[in-house]
């Protein structure tokens, strides 16, 4: 595939379209779900803490792993976990942001993948790459280990991160040592300054438990040497990079898409950088949040068009009607929607909440 990320006009529009993005409805359903549940049934790994000294019970949670094809963090009585800052990697130079941090690595667990990627790059910066801390690793005498990959969760692959009221995409990065007690919720500089500004930094973070990541397995979740701007300048051009990728897996959470574990190719819909357009075949009524014992739906998703659909239904229709049908004028077509949850009606804040043609009025996508 031809690298095009190199050429100036193109990192500059890339940069350009970034801007805050609305948490789509379906990933807040997700959200409130897990917090009014209070904690995961499917404990994947447990014994975490989110900061040191604290509970000591959050987990690696599977409740959607075989509905959705993800899997997220959680400790109890509806908390998910805090953001802490990492600030391993090649920093090169930044604004000295890090530079107050005292747990300082010079390589993330990935670096050799980056460097196979042959970017120009030798592993991910904290300043620069929005990537997320997962999976435990360590040989002390009671520290808990997980390895994310046994979930199918590959390196370097998008991970969604609803802070706030934002919901940013950025990439596994790295993994926690045993150089202290089993943690969770960790996040490079970079995605920590997109949720909370610049007063995050290298010693200072995010504590509330409130954040959610969201990781997302199968080969589709990964971007590869050609499907992102490895070698970018700034956090904004990485992020617009890997935005469309993005729009398409969260399209799996709560029905909006194909489970996980599908393979390159199979995922063929494409999106748009600022409103999802993709169209899949929609999974049975009964797939919803609540129900992660659901059996896994089929790898080959089917894409269609709004077109065809709409023509299908049509033909069953007229084929079924009375022949009287043919007099009766027809009822104006029902505006496409693309992108569930960012229908006509569907809650929004700004226009790039809404699928296709809608705008958003009064708070709601409308004609």
């Amino acid at each position: 595939m031809q690298n095009s990320w190199s050429t100036g006009a193109l990192l500059g529009l890339l940069a350009g379209l970034v801007v805050a993005r609305d948490v789509p409805s379906n990933v807040q359903s997700l959200f409130d779900a897990i917090k009014a549940k209070g904690s995961c049934t499917n404990q994947l790994a447990t014994g975490f803490f989110s900061q040191e000294k604290d509970s000591k019970d959050f987990s690696y949670c599977g409740d959607h792993i075989t509905d959705s094809g993800i899997i997220y963090l959680q400790g109890n009585g509806g908390s998910l976990v805090n953001m802490d800052i990492d600030c391993d990697g090649a920093l090169g130079k930044g604004d000295g942001s890090c530079d107050s941090s005292t747990d300082t690595q010079s390589q993330t667990t990935f670096q050799d993948e980056i460097r196979s990627y042959k970017k120009g790059i030798k592993d991910l910066n904290a300043y620069v790459h929005p990537y997320v801390v997962l999976g435990n690793e360590g040989k002390k005498k009671g520290y808990v280990n997980f390895d994310p990959q046994q979930y199918g969760i590959e390196p370097l692959s998008i991970v969604a991160v609803k802070c706030g009221d934002q919901l940013i995409y950025g990439v596994w990065g790295d993994t926690n040592g045993d150089d202290g007690p089993p943690m969770v919720g960790e996040a490079s500089l970079a995605l920590g300054q997109a949720c909370y500004g610049k007063e995050v930094n290298g010693n200072s973070a995010h504590d509330a438990n409130d954040v959610l990541y969201i990781a997302f397995s199968g080969k589709d979740a990964v971007p590869g040497a050609d499907g992102a701007n490895w070698d970018a300048k700034s956090y904004a051009e990485f992020e617009a990079s890997i935005q469309a990728q993005g729009d398409r897996l969260i399209q799996r959470i709560g029905g909006g898409g194909s489970s996980g574990g599908s393979q390159p190719g199979t995922n063929t819909v494409p999106t748009s950088t600022s409103k999802a357009t993709s169209v899949v075949q929609s999974p049975p009524a009964s797939t919803l949040i609540a129900s992660p014992s659901r059996a896994p739906t089929s790898h080959a998703t089917v894409s269609t068009s709004v077109s065809s659909v709409g023509s299908s239904s049509t033909s069953a229709a007229v084929a079924t009607a009375p022949s009287t049908a043919s007099s009766c004028p027809s009822n104006p077509p029902m505006p496409s929607c693309s992108w569930r949850g960012h229908c006509e009606g569907s809650k929004c804040k700004s226009d790039s909440g809404c699928s296709d043609d809608l705008v958003c009025k009064k708070g709601k996508c409308a004609i």
